[in-house]
Parts: structure tokens; sequence; C-alpha cells
């Protein structure tokens, strides 16, 4: 049997992974689609979710009802713990669409014709340059905080408010450092499209 097209894959690996995150067995996922109303076996979804069967249009449907998601999140899923694919991520979209760039096209918030896609680019880098200033801001206001409580923090530093406030920094600093590292890609995908205008 030859492998699937890159969509029934991605719909493969969405439908176990939510079912998974439900805690639903593949028996009580079937169970769910009977009380919709329109039954999907469970040898059929172990079949879709083990790659040997691509969902029809009417079980993706009914798979994203049963699961509590969209149709989109479906078709365009991407494991988080998955390292970025080299290959397409969807069947028949150019190579270099990224997972919110595809998101969006199905949504309809894009088009795929190259004009569309620059302005995508563009756009998003906007967004990510926004969304990094505020958060080098938020950052910046809780050293400024920490500061501030000099060395009461230092002997204070089981305090509660004292541990949520480094809490704090912690992790605004591992989101600045994810915004600045998906903000470099955005930029770099930007200006592939423009040379290729």
């Amino acid at each position: 049997m030859p492998p699937l097209p890159p969509t029934s894959l991605a719909v493969a690996a969405a439908v176990e992974h939510l079912r998974t995150q439900q805690q639903l067995t593949t028996d009580e996922l079937a169970f769910v689609t009977v009380l919709q109303g329109t039954e999907i076996c469970a040898d059929r979804l172990r079949a879709i979710e083990r790659g040997e069967a691509s969902a029809t249009v009417d079980e993706l449907l009914i798979l994203a009802v049963a699961l509590y998601t969209t149709p989109a999140a479906l078709l365009s899923f991407v494991p988080e713990d998955s390292p970025l694919p080299d290959h397409q991520l969807a069947t028949a979209v150019p190579s270099d669409v990224d997972q919110q760039e595809l998101r969006a096209w199905l949504e309809g918030r894009t088009a795929l014709d190259h004009e569309s896609r620059v302005r995508w680019a563009e756009d998003r880098v906007q967004r990510l340059e926004i969304r990094s200033a505020h958060v080098e801001d938020q950052l910046q206001a809780a050293y400024e905080e920490l500061r501030e409580l000099g060395e009461l923090a230092d002997q204070e530093a089981d305090a509660l408010p004292v541990i949520r406030l480094r809490d704090r920094i912690q992790g605004g600093g591992y989101d600045l450092t994810q915004m600045n590292v998906a903000l470099a890609y955005a930029e770099q995908r930007l200006g592939w499209l423009q040379e290729e205008w």
C-alpha cells in the first residue's frame, strides 16, 4: 500500500493525539460517534489513526465534532514535539507553507497566491514584533519590581510574592526567547518570499 498523502497523515496524527489527550479509547470514541448519530466503527478509527486509511470528508467532520475541535485543526495538525517538517504539511500546497499559514488558508483568512503569501508573511512579522516588544516590556517591568525590592527580595526569597515575581521573570525570559526565534523565522520566510517575487 502506498503511503498516505500529507493531509491524511496529519488527520491520523490529530485524531490519535486528541483522542489520547481526552483519555478516550478507540472504542469510546466510536461510541461518541454513535451518540452523534453517525457511527465510525472502532476498526475504522484504528485504520485512520494508523495511517492505513484516509478519513473521508464526512468522517473528518464527525471526528471534529466528536473531539471538540475543528476540521481546520485536524487538517493542519503538527505534533508540538515534532521538529520542523521537511515536507509538505498538506496535499497540493507549497512545501514552504507552515502550520499557521496553512491554518489561516483553511479558515479562509489568506490565499496561497504569491501576493497573498507575502502580505501574510509581512503581517505575521509585524504581529510578532508587537508581541515581542510587549513581552520584553513585561519582563523589564518584572526586573524593575525585583530591583525595587532590593535586599528584601533576598531576605524574603521564600515569600510567595517573591517566588511569583521570580517565576514571572523566568517565564518572561523563556517567552521572549521563543518570540524572538519565531520572529527570526518569520523574517527569514518573508525574505524568501520577497526574493521569489
